[in-house]
């Protein structure tokens, strides 16, 4: 090892002058030129996603769901641009896609107009996913558009989840388990309406028969009180009695077994709301328990009013008075036969009325109820036709709308990917970039084997520029040939298929001029063996900087700046819009550039050229040599 530092050891000439220790210091440094920075710029860019600038466009102009405006692409928008996931600015969908289309976003993430109806239809009868929009431009990087892909899924992940697919899931379970309680309290409110009707008939026919009992009454009890209020003879037959005894017997008895009837009917009906109330309480949706609650003054009215027990008990009481009343009056020998021939104290005309006015309330009573049967019967059809018309208004859906819904509800955002220029292959996407560095490690090469700047026609006295054209000129020929060779092997062979395929080649011998000019600049300058160490520390910061892989602000900062003076920038930009498509300002921009960067560094040449006009010790025995 300490060999390679003895006097005898070749490496002594680098210690003597400044170029051959710049060039020993070049040769150490190269393999971290290679090495580390180029880990150093490409370290993490996909972790460098929110450097990418993107267009946002909100197109959406809301809907209204359940009386309330819903504008979920506003909420989306702000809830992107608050994760910054990328570097995201709103700007109308004018501004986005002229962004795009010349490079100043690399693609653009778009909401469209019905967004917030779509997120909505999951409750119509077509429903469907909300689309969410990329749209990418290959010719501005290729791997941004790849980041981009990636970045769209987790966006749209992330808009799923704002969207809230839970949310549609409940409402569907609720609208599910609302059907079979909606038409369960609609059978029930329609047994209650046909129940009340058949209990305000009853009621109606026990009016008219308490009705027909008050009269029959009235005929049988008029000529005994005449009779009583007389007092020395009743006025009236036997037979008279006899008959008017019957009536009333057979009057109370009809009259009792009419609110028999019409008791049985009240229960029925009563015990029909009853079990609607208990369905309508035990639901856990608070419109039904609203509605068991509006129902209960109706369940309490069947309860407690109309035919109750005091009247219950009138009556039975009436027909118990009137049999009796019956007999007594139909056995001549009856105590009440011979009371009313013995009678003087007038007691059994106040019986008599007593029982007439009972008879007559009784009547009056059962008149009330029919009106609030009436009533309550009008009120049940009322909520039954209400609740039938409520489980018509609930959707029924098919088969294939169950799964439509399904399908939204799994799938509430669908990402919609559009390309103004799309790179087919991956080749396609990078090709511009291995192009240029074949065509500059090519004419590193070239310039091995030619020499940058002849010696005879400067020592002969030729102009400088004539001097640089002398050596330029073999070398762009040797650079044509390989350009011819590249272009045709990656059209025929690889199957690159360039938009523009003449242009495109026309490009290639512009980059070929370029990168002949420079190196034989660098040879020139610097003298060769310095020159070509100097040569490869620059290709590796073009390759850095160009921005021909990654794009350009996911790399170290640095190298963000270098990228607008990096020639191979405009190689690479040029040739993408030549092989994908998408011509603009910035392929002029570039021809401009390399055409500049060519005519500068043969001007360079030339004053190196010039300068070698005078011989120096260094020229004759060159310090570094490779």
């Amino acid at each position: 090892m300490f060999a390679a530092f003895s006097p005898g050891s070749d490496i002594k000439r680098y210690y003597r002058g400044r170029m051959p220790r710049l060039a020993l210091v070049v040769i150490m440094l190269m393999p971290l030129l290679y090495g580390a920075m180029y880990l150093w710029a490409f370290w993490n860019p996909f972790a460098a996603a929110d450097k990418i600038p993107v267009a946002l466009v909100n197109e959406d102009t809301g809907a209204v769901v359940e009386g309330q405006k819903l504008n979920a692409g506003a909420q989306v928008a702000t809830g992107l641009i608050d994760s910054k996931q990328l570097d995201l600015h709103e700007v109308s969908a004018a501004e986005a896609a002229d962004g795009v289309a010349h490079g100043k976003y690399y693609f653009s993430i778009t909401l469209p107009a019905d967004f917030s109806s779509a997120i909505a239809s999951p409750t119509s009868d077509k429903p469907r996913s909300a689309p969410l929009i990329f749209t990418y431009n290959d010719a501005n990087n290729y791997l941004a558009t790849i980041i981009g892909q990636d970045a769209a899924q987790q966006v749209v992940n992330k808009v799923s989840a704002q969207v809230g697919a839970q949310t549609f899931e409940i409402v569907l379970n609720e609208v599910g388990d609302l059907t079979p309680k909606l038409t369960q309290a609609a059978d029930g409110a329609d047994e209650l309406a046909a129940g009340l009707k058949t209990a305000n008939t009853g009621a109606q026919q026990l009016a008219t028969g308490l009705g027909e009992l008050d009269s029959a009454l009235l005929r049988a009890t008029d000529p005994l009180l005449a009779a009583i209020g007389n007092g020395d003879q009743t006025g009236v037959t036997a037979a008279e009695v006899n008959a008017a005894a019957d009536r009333l017997a057979r009057n109370a008895g009809a009259a009792s077994n009419e609110l028999t009837t019409a008791a049985n009917q009240q229960s029925q009906a009563s015990k029909g709301l009853d079990s609607v109330i208990a369905q309508l309480s035990s639901s856990s949706d608070p419109a039904m328990r609203g509605l068991a609650n509006a129902l209960a003054p109706a369940q309490q009215m069947l309860r407690t009013d109309g035919l109750g027990p005091d009247a219950n008990n009138q009556l039975t009481q009436l027909n118990t008075d009137a049999n009796l009343l019956s007999q007594q009056l139909g056995n001549p020998n009856s105590p009440l036969r011979l009371g009313l021939t013995l009678v003087e104290n007038g007691g059994l005309r106040n019986d008599i009325l007593a029982a007439r006015g009972a008879a007559n309330e009784l009547k009056s009573g059962s008149a009330e109820l029919s009106t609030g049967l009436g009533e309550l019967s009008a009120g049940a059809d009322e909520l039954a036709s209400g609740l039938d018309e409520g489980v018509k208004a609930i959707p029924s859906w098919s088969g294939e709308q169950k799964k439509a819904i399904a399908s939204t509800l799994a799938q509430p955002v669908e990402l919609q990917e559009e390309y103004t220029h799309e790179a087919p292959t991956f080749g396609t996407g990078f090709a511009p970039f291995f192009m240029s560095l074949a065509l500059f490690v090519g004419g590193i090469i070239t310039w091995m084997l030619l020499t940058p700047l002849q010696s005879r026609p400067i020592v002969q006295g030729f102009s400088s520029l004539r001097v640089v054209l002398a050596s330029y000129a073999p070398a762009f020929a040797i650079g044509f040939i390989q350009a011819t060779v590249l272009y045709t092997v990656v059209t025929f062979a690889v199957g690159l298929r360039a938009e523009y395929p003449i242009a495109t080649f026309l490009y290639l011998l512009l980059v070929v001029a370029t990168f002949m000019a420079m190196i034989q600049m660098f040879n020139a300058v610097f003298d060769v063996a310095v020159g070509r160490v100097v040569t490869l520390a620059f290709l590796m910061v073009q390759l850095v900087s160009a921005g021909g892989i990654y794009p350009v602000p996911t790399t170290a900062t640095p190298f963000q700046y270098i990228h607008y003076v990096d020639p191979m920038t405009y190689t690479v930009e040029g040739l993408r819009q030549l092989t994908v498509g998408g011509i603009d300002y910035r392929l002029w921009l570039a021809i401009g550039v390399l055409s500049g960067i060519t005519l500068g560094c043969l001007l360079i040449s030339s004053w190196a050229a010039r300068r070698n006009r005078q011989y120096t010790m260094d020229r004759l025995y060159p310090p570094v040599e490779v």
